[in-house]
């Protein structure tokens, strides 16, 4: 009999929870906003309730920051979110308090990692770097075939770029780096910049080029820096199809011709890619996580 696994993609906006073993077999799919902690739960175990017994594992695909040293006494809590009531949570402690089974913890962007990974446009790959730009810029990483992991998890949003305050005067919306990565690229940075939100804007508008210029110096830096043999990138405003052509020729054009190899020169359309998941990847990834922890 196949396991069946428990996902919580826990969002600062909203908890999406699925069970299920794969894609081809979700039993039942739940989401609810984001409240404080004890309520959340609360209709997260109470979505769980129908399946008892039947659970073999959960995976929890966590906002952040999170603590994921297996070592510290702070393992398994969401550490310093600004999101009310949610800062220094032992997540994983509270799942442990009420089910006596393995459980799988990373964030959320490492969750979409392992779900593409398993079911989507990474199988067969060992190093690769999975990006979501909307709300926020994430970014998680395969290498070697493990969820990479340092101190805490990578922040690749807060990579500081090179910024041409002349022609972009625009101060950025991180509130810790201004003019980071996020700070100039994620989805709130072009609505306040333009003033509209991106998905109203016309596919010529020169947010666009913009956007993808950015886009290009972070995925220049990660090449660079991982030399993944694939990128992919979600969330909503890489749902813009004026995105992708462009982001191909910048990026291409930034790296001029340094990386001799025939994924960014002839087929930098099968190396930069959208997720085959979709929207589904981070409670998928979810569900890989509690596969992992049973297997561990």
């Amino acid at each position: 009999m196949k396991p069946l696994f428990a996902g919580i993609e826990a969002g600062g906006t909203k908890f999406i929870c699925a069970v299920g073993s794969s894609p081809q077999d979700i039993r039942d799919l739940t989401s609810f906003p984001t409240t404080q902690p004890d309520e959340t739960l609360e209709r997260v175990y109470k979505f769980f309730r129908t399946f008892g017994s039947d659970l073999s594992a959960i995976g929890i695909a966590s906002f952040g920051p999170l603590d994921l040293r297996a070592s510290s006494p702070t393992y398994g809590y969401i550490t310093s979110t600004p999101k009310p009531g949610w800062a220094n949570f032992n997540f994983v402690g509270a799942i442990r308090q009420v089910y006596n089974l393995p459980v799988g913890f990373d964030t959320d962007v490492n969750g979409a990692v392992l779900g593409e990974w398993r079911w989507g446009a990474a199988q067969g790959l060992d190093t690769f770097v999975y990006l979501t730009i909307g709300t926020g810029i994430g970014g998680g990483a395969l290498v070697n075939a493990q969820l990479l992991h340092g101190l805490l998890h990578p922040e690749m949003g807060h990579m500081l770029l090179p910024h041409d305050w002349q022609s972009d005067p625009f101060p950025g919306v991180c509130p810790y780096h201004g003019d980071c990565f996020e700070g100039l690229a994620n989805g709130p940075a072009i609505e306040k910049r333009w003033g509209q939100p991106p998905e109203t804007l016309p596919r010529d508008h020169p947010a666009w080029e913009l956007e993808a210029h950015y886009l290009a110096l972070g995925l220049d830096a990660i090449i660079s820096i991982l030399s993944p043999q694939r990128i992919i990138m979600g969330g909503g405003v890489m749902m813009q199809p004026q995105i992708f052509p462009r982001l191909h020729t910048k990026v291409q054009e930034m790296l001029n011709n340094y990386v001799q190899v025939a994924d960014i020169l002839e087929r930098i359309d099968e190396y930069i890619v959208p997720p085959v998941l979709g929207s589904g990847a981070g409670v998928l990834g979810a569900l890989a996580l509690a596969e992992r922890a049973l297997r561990k």
